[in-house]
Parts: C-alpha cells; sequence; structure tokens
C-alpha cells in the first residue's frame, strides 16, 4: 500500500516551520532598506530610489586600479593612474563608487555602529572582486590602532573581511598585520599628507608571518579614496613575507572626485 504522505511532506512542514517561526521578527523588525531606512521586502536589499542612487562599478575598467573606463580601451590597457603611480599591490577592485547612498552605508557602518550592513555589502564586493578571490589565499582587514579599536569598539573592514571570507570560503587572518603608528584620522588631509600619515603605521608581528608566508593576500577595507592606506599596509604585508597583495574595498573614491574635506569623503 502507498504511503499517504509523501516523502516531501516533513521537508515542506520544516520549511513552514521556519518561516513561522520567523514572522514574530519580521513583525518586531521589519527590514528596511540598507540605505534610507525605509520598509523593504527583504534584510539587505535597497528600496527603489537608493538604488537608482547606486553607482556600481562595471567592465570596462583598469586592470590594474579597477577604475572604469567609458569604453573598451583594448585588453591590457592601463588607466593613467596605474602608469604614472604603480601600486606596490597587483590589484584593486570596489564595488561601488563613493558617493550617495554607497556614502551613508559607509558611515553608518563606520560611525553609527551599522554592523548589520556588514554582510550585504559583502556580498557586492564579492561579486566585484571576483578575479581577484579566484586566486586569493587568505582575507586580511585593514587593522585599526589598538586605541582607536578600544574606542570605536569595532574594526568595520574586518567586520567587511569576515563576512567576505565567509562568502568566499577563504581563510580569514584579522591579526596578520597591526597598525603600530596611532595616525591622524584621514579625513581633511590632502593626498600628500595622507601618505606621510599612514608610513610606516603596519607592521606583520613574527608570530603571524606564518599566515601570509609566500601566500596571496586579498587586504580589504571599506573605502579606496586615495590608496595612501593600502599602499602602506600592502607594503608592510610584503615586507612581511606575502607573495602578493590584492585589495577589495566596498567604495571607491573616483579619480577627480577626490576632495580633502570631510563633506566629500572619508
Amino acid at each position: 500500500m502507498a504511503d499517504p504522505m509523501p516523502k516531501i511532506k516533513p521537508i515542506e512542514i520544516r520549511s513552514l516551520a521556519r518561516s513561522a517561526l520567523g514572522w514574530p521578527a519580521r513583525i518586531l523588525f521589519p527590514p528596511v532598506c540598507a540605505g534610507c531606512r525605509r520598509h523593504v521586502s527583504q534584510p539587505g536589499v535597497l528600496c527603489g530610489a537608493c538604488w537608482t542612487n547606486l553607482r556600481l562599478l562595471e567592465r570596462p575598467w583598469c586592470p590594474v586600479m579597477g577604475t572604469p573606463f567609458t569604453h573598451h580601451m583594448g585588453e591590457g590597457f592601463l588607466s593613467a593612474e596605474a602608469i604614472a603611480d604603480p601600486p606596490p599591490f597587483e590589484r584593486a577592485r570596489a564595488a561601488v563608487a563613493y558617493s550617495g547612498v554607497a556614502r551613508q552605508m559607509v558611515q553608518g557602518l563606520k560611525y553609527q555602529d551599522r554592523t548589520d550592513l556588514a554582510p550585504w555589502m559583502a556580498r557586492w564586493m564579492v561579486r566585484a572582486g571576483a578575479d581577484l578571490i579566484a586566486d586569493a589565499d587568505v582575507v586580511v582587514p585593514v587593522p585599526l590602532h589598538w586605541r582607536r579599536f578600544f574606542k570605536r569598539r569595532f574594526n568595520q573592514s574586518a567586520e567587511l573581511a569576515r563576512a567576505v571570507s565567509v562568502l568566499s570560503e577563504l581563510p580569514f587572518a584579522p591579526s596578520a598585520v597591526r597598525r603600530v603608528k596611532l595616525t591622524r584620522q584621514q579625513v581633511g588631509l590632502e593626498r600628500s599628507e595622507r601618505e606621510e600619515n599612514v608610513r610606516a603605521a603596519f607592521r606583520v608581528p613574527v608570530e603571524a608571518e606564518i599566515e601570509i608566508a609566500g601566500r596571496r593576500v586579498l587586504l580589504i577595507d571599506d573605502v579606496y579614496t586615495t590608496g595612501a592606506t593600502v599602499r602602506a599596509a600592502t607594503k608592510a604585508l610584503k615586507k612581511g613575507g606575502a607573495g602578493a597583495v590584492d585589495v577589495l574595498t566596498f567604495a571607491r573614491v573616483l579619480p577627480g572626485d577626490f576632495r580633502a574635506d570631510e563633506s566629500a569623503t572619508i
């Protein structure tokens, strides 16, 4: 005699049970837009108004710096920035341009304790950095100095790096590089001042060298502004034995958009 309850039923029941358990949370804490906090259909998405203000960085782009070109320039064509000032890292990629809702998300994560945004921001980063992730051996965040970490209680770059690590299934090495110099905030500093501010600011501790020795490191930060911070961290990682370093950030201040004042960028 055939089983009157098909095998699929227990699976359906479990699915319904999970959905039912989630209803109270959705009622008490309805999902909101990651940009403006309007109610949306599911967590981690943007409302229609915010989505139109988000600029995803897409190919064609400079293969080194990841800055977008207006049209395809030919295989291997480099941007003026990559030619005039070659970086110590191999490649850099960012998910979005640092403006509008992307700026709000970065500042929410960094200054308003919106750590809930990190997993959703990381999804866009994984999409933009797929070619970097495919070659990476370990994920390392740009660190905070311990005094600033104690004051802020978390490192926004580490939150993003942890989420990227989970999504990409790559090892996470949060202590592979340390910030050994308490630097000034980069906000308000010109390009040359930023470079001087982070000079010799990072070091790979001896006990962490084994984590990066000969490996290709994926260095994570929230925003690529002038590149001064990730350049300094890259130099420290390579001095500490890393085979190569790629840089992945959530947002990027595009060439020509940089302004030192706080209203424009971080």
